[in-house]
């Protein structure tokens, strides 16, 4: 069996359809910011955003699943292992588009971007202004900035405190922290009336301190499944009230979000700002752990494309939102209709992430895999690294 077909075969069909439904709501929502300007979709559309939240709480439960799991076996982390994995999936593609919309500006949608280095450093999405270039690669921005504090926090926190619960309260703090910040800034930038909503973006839905609370439930779902491992193993006798209950809090959380987020004639919501962001990632973080459970119905099904879909979705994220600058602006000329428009942003936004996933993304994770093939230091090798085993 090749690389490819043997690292699809190892995929958690749960997992992969939820990733599948977050890039599926993503395009949704930025088509009908970006080409159609009407929600195509309905309602998916305009709720299509939360897809970058159920992405946050994927990329906490994966990453953090992936350190605690080998923590928990006795192993050791390589932090120098552990960033080169990272960026040897992360950044090759990125690399690649964000050339493209230096060199090709016009092409890729003509707004000017933010300096290189703001990119190169991650940093992109600080005080960030809609309407810039690129201003989509936010979001990998908070994942990059987390994945780069995770494996520091987990070393600190069992040097210092080596209790699992402080790791829980710590996370806990964090959320409320976030929280508090969200209200400050709601406070400046929430209402229409001091016509200061034109910032909320910049110092709320795109930063850092606003956002990357909500890749801490997933990583509460992966430290509670390997710190707790009988009590993750007792969920399965309940799956059918956790999977109830983790579609109702979805379904909750999107209902207030769509009819409460932004209140037309006053502003952003103050639920929906101050709260709703964790409580969003927290139903979600419900619906993955359900995902996560034997005979789970997430699971038990394989939807057909669905593995395939997120397997593309990092690349098919980055180059989505310019090729549908480049089809709208193509239409008027030819004469497209609306169907059309929309089929050819789907063929060729899928066709260019196959591309980028066969040539480029697939070719750098094998790589990855021969030369480090995990996070973890080699038995043999002095140690300088974390404790290792993830206490009860």
């Amino acid at each position: 069996m090749n690389v490819l077909s043997s690292r699809h075969s190892s995929r958690h069909s749960g997992l992969d359809l939820l990733r599948a439904c977050a890039i599926a709501l993503v395009f949704m929502y930025h088509y009908m910011v970006f080409v159609s300007g009407e929600p195509t979709f309905g309602w998916l559309s305009q709720i299509g955003w939360v897809g970058v939240d159920l992405f946050f709480v994927l990329s906490g439960y994966l990453i953090g699943n992936q350190l605690l799991e080998g923590l928990a076996q006795g192993k050791q982390l390589s932090f120098r292992r552990f960033y080169w994995r990272r960026a040897l999936r992360t950044w090759p593609v990125f690399w690649l588009v964000l050339a493209a919309f230096f060199l090709l500006p016009q092409l890729m949608g003509g707004n000017t971007p933010p300096p290189l280095w703001r990119f190169l450093t991650f940093t992109q999405n600080y005080q960030l202004m809609p309407g810039t270039a690129f201003s989509h690669a936010w979001s990998l921005c908070i994942e990059e900035q987390f994945y780069f504090l995770l494996p520091l926090l987990v070393w600190l926190c069992l040097r210092v405190g080596n209790k699992v619960q402080h790791a829980f309260w710590l996370m806990g703090a964090l959320i409320v922290a976030a929280t508090c910040y969200r209200y400050q800034m709601w406070q400046l930038y929430g209402n229409e009336a001091d016509g200061q909503t034109r910032y909320f973006n910049a110092f709320i839905y795109y930063s850092s301190f606003a956002r990357m609370d909500e890749l801490l439930p997933g990583l509460a779902v992966a430290l509670f499944k390997n710190a707790y491992p009988a009590r993750w193993s007792a969920l399965a006798q309940h799956q059918t009230k956790l999977q109830l209950l983790a579609f109702g809090a979805v379904a909750v959380m999107c209902y207030l979000l769509l009819n409460y987020g932004y209140i037309k004639g006053e502003g952003y919501g103050f639920f929906a700002t101050v709260f709703g962001y964790s409580l969003l990632a927290m139903a979600f973080a419900l619906l993955l752990a359900s995902a996560l459970q034997p005979g789970s119905l997430l699971a038990r099904y394989q939807i057909p494309g669905a593995a395939t879909l997120a397997l593309w979705s990092y690349s098919l994220y980055l180059v989505h939102k310019p090729i549908g600058f480049i089809i709208k602006q193509q239409a008027p000329q030819y004469g497209w209709s609306d169907g059309l428009v929309l089929l050819l942003n789907i063929a060729i936004s899928l066709g260019v992430s196959a591309l980028l996933y066969k040539l480029l993304e697939a070719p750098a994770m094998a790589l990855r895999d021969r030369v480090y093939p995990d996070i973890f230091r080699p038995a043999t090798q002095p140690e300088h690294a974390a404790p290792a085993k993830v206490p009860g």
